[in-house]
């Protein structure tokens, strides 16, 4: 029997343990098979590990295994099984609050964890958040990590674009975009109008969803109305486009905020942003330099007549 067969049955032996949830089996089995069978886990790229397991079955015994599994290999919460989940992730499908809580507990930063498609915890919280409960998961994890709101998706999509694609419910999307301003009121602009992998940002999005309430949400924090998208439509273009729906709320609220199509916008000459400006900075900066050098000059032959 080949080396790696031989650990594959270790692993199922101890997967076995974990579904049970019993720490003290899991004691017996690698004094009897392989005092290392965890180290071996950790270096295979794509596996699922007693945590995994654990986090995935769910219940008071499996947190307890979990947290016994986190204190001998935290690395082990950070690896992707073969779907390209990470433990939790699988807790979180699993819909597993106090799992979730207590990994948190443990590592805070396991919220911007990556998984499939560059989905972090966040973002599937923000894709499925309906109840109080989720929706105060929701609240924790931008808490616990409020970096975590400027990760992206392979997609280049935010848990701001997630929620609008994916959650019927709007309450994750308005939570997510009033937490913005108060907790990241520096870049909280940028990530309103951070665009996705085709050029839209949320505003395009609510407005191709016909979402009134969350142009209205985006419009209060001054989401810019003007991004072209990779096709070169404003959220503008992308209303007036939309002929089989009742948007006429939607088209009050941009004509008020003065939301331009892309026709009426000014031409940029790329050319001459970039070959020009820097030229002008360059001569401005010399200018300054002549001016502060003569100036020193005059100065110390001032210094000089006076002594």
């Amino acid at each position: 029997m080949s080396a790696y067969s031989i650990m594959g049955e270790r692993i199922v032996k101890l997967n076995e343990v974990a579904q049970h949830g019993n720490i003290e089996a899991f004691y017996s089995l690698i004094i009897r098979e392989d005092v290392r069978i965890l180290e071996d886990i950790d270096e295979l790229p794509f596996v699922d590990t007693p945590l995994h397991i654990a986090a995935s079955a769910g219940g008071p015994q499996h947190i307890q295994f979990a947290m016994e599994m986190m204190r001998l290999k935290p690395s082990f919460a950070r690896k992707p099984n073969l779907y390209g989940y990470s433990p939790i992730h699988l807790a979180l499908q699993e819909g597993h609050i106090q799992m979730v809580h207590r990994l948190l507990q443990v590592d805070g930063d396991l919220v911007r964890v990556k998984g499939k498609e560059g989905r972090t915890p966040l973002h599937d919280v923000a894709a499925a958040a309906a109840t109080e409960q989720q929706l105060d998961l929701l609240d924790k994890f931008l808490s616990d990590c409020p970096n975590s709101i400027e990760d992206v998706t392979i997609q280049n999509q935010t848990a701001l674009h997630i929620a609008l694609l994916e959650n019927k419910n709007l309450d994750a999307f308005k939570r997510l975009v009033r937490w913005l301003p108060k907790n990241k009121s520096e870049n909280a602009r940028e990530i309103l109008n951070r665009q996705d992998e085709k050029g839209n940002t949320v505003l395009h999005v609510a407005v191709s969803k016909n979402q009134t309430e969350a142009v209205r949400e985006l419009l209060n924090c001054g989401v810019n109305l003007n991004v072209r998208n990779l096709e070169g439509h404003t959220a503008q273009d992308m209303l007036q486009e939309q002929t089989q729906v009742n948007n006429s709320e939607i088209r009050d609220l941009l004509s008020y905020a003065a939301a331009l199509s892309c026709s009426f916008l000014p031409k940029v000459n790329c050319y001459e942003y970039c070959i020009r400006k820097p030229k002008v900075l360059f001569y401005e900066r010399s200018r300054i330099l002549r001016k502060t050098v003569l100036f020193f000059g005059r100065l110390r032959l001032l210094i000089k007549n006076c002594s």
